[in-house]
């Protein structure tokens, strides 16, 4: 290394014994990057990057927003001038006040890389134009103020839905600048020769929208508390959300990629665990049963540790169904957890009977048999590509 030949010319030159050299490019030549400066490229690289501490959950909490309450105030439009021309040898050189420049607009834009509504300030004011000014001189235009916000951001207005946000790079107005006054030369005319009035700029638009996020995702896990789904999350992406052995670790719907061969992503999302009667916004309720919304399809995560496992689904089924009709039909699979534990096993087959559906079982936790949900959810994956080919419509690309 350099730093290397670096150091054992300078200890050369101090005259230091050869077994103080070798000791030191040993054992301290390492940590001696961080205080010689070098323009080499490839030493450079070799630095170390700081280690990024995890987010615990309840930090997540405050950095993970998926509903806001948005102020949008368009930008002022600048104000008419009221002037005449003014030159020498030109007695009457008639009006010549430019107009006022349109206000900016402030415009939500979607952003594929923003994951959270945390960024959203509550109040937002759009740029005013400029004054008219002499010599019929027209104020410049307010530049439009744009709002990043991540896929799925549903725009409500008094409680009625306004838009849906779900294309990166869409974009929605939420508030138009005000109109540029007008100057006294926009008032000339034959029957009035030197108009003396101007008009001032209207004030922007003001509105107060309500952002919600629903998560886009190709899969969303659906499971009662303490189930398995943040350890399944774990064991099948990189993500890393918070596990317990306590009841609602999971307070925000965490998203992990699965990745297949020609680059292909499955979007998982790990939605908190719900209840009996979260539709009527018990537990963790109404708040994250909107996240199921858009997932294109469900994987049932059941507990195979307690007995009758089959109620699980039976009551899952029954929340989604009564938070929105059609919503526990869609394509699904089911998911038998804790297949490590010694009842699971004598309850897998009564379980097959009463379903009478394929039921993947499985251990998050010793990772047994997880091919078998790899290959299902790449199946389910490619049956939701060619539905969307068939309607002429652009499948989801995380």
């Amino acid at each position: 290394m350099l730093q290397a030949k670096i150091l054992g010319t300078w200890l050369e030159r101090r005259g230091r014994p050869t077994y103080v050299l070798s000791c030191l490019l040993q054992k301290q030549a390492e940590s001696w990057h961080r205080y010689l400066s070098t323009s080499c490229a490839r030493c450079s690289k070799s630095r170390r990057l700081r280690h990024k501490q995890d987010i615990s959950e309840k930090k997540l909490t405050r950095c993970f927003v998926d509903h806001r309450r948005v102020q949008v105030i368009g930008g002022k439009g600048g104000d008419g001038v009221s002037c005449f021309h003014s030159e020498p040898r030109k007695a009457f050189g008639g009006p010549d006040g430019g107009n006022g420049g349109d206000g900016g607009h402030i415009i939500l834009k979607v952003d594929q890389q923003m994951k959270s509504l945390a960024s959203v300030f509550s109040v937002y004011r759009g740029i005013s134009g400029e004054n008219g000014g002499s010599k019929n001189c027209y104020g410049s235009a307010g530049r439009c103020t744009y709002i990043k916000v991540p896929i799925g951001t549903v725009v409500k207005e008094d409680s009625n839905v306004v838009v849906e946000l779900v294309q990166h790079g869409e974009e929605y107005v939420a508030a138009y600048g005000g109109l540029g006054g007008k100057g006294n030369r926009f008032f000339l005319d034959n029957f009035n020769r030197a108009p003396m009035i101007a008009t001032e700029g209207e004030p922007g638009q003001k509105r107060i929208l309500h952002l919600e996020l629903k998560t886009m995702a190709h899969a969303g896990m659906v499971g009662f508390p303490n189930v398995g789904k943040s350890s399944l999350l774990r064991a099948i992406s990189n993500a890393k959300p918070a596990v317990a052995d306590y009841l609602f670790t999971t307070l925000n719907p965490h998203v992990g990629i699965v990745h297949y061969e020609n680059y292909e992503q499955v979007a998982v999302a790990d939605i908190p665990g719900l209840i009996k009667g979260a539709h009527k916004n018990r537990g963790l309720g109404i708040a994250f049963l909107r996240h199921i919304e858009r997932c294109r399809f469900l994987l049932y995560v059941l507990d195979l540790s307690v007995p009758e496992p089959w109620t699980q689904l039976q009551d899952l089924k029954y929340e989604l169904e009564q938070y929105e009709g059609g919503l526990s039909k869609r394509p699904h699979a089911i998911i038998g957890n804790k297949l490590d534990l010694p009842q699971s096993k004598n309850h897998l087959p009564l379980l097959q009977e009463r379903v009478q559906q394929r039921v993947i079982p499985l251990s998050a936790l010793t990772g047994e048999n997880l091919e078998a949900l790899f290959s299902h959810l790449k199946e389910l994956y490619d049956d939701y590509v060619k539905t969307e080919g068939t309607k002429k419509q652009k499948p989801l690309k995380w």
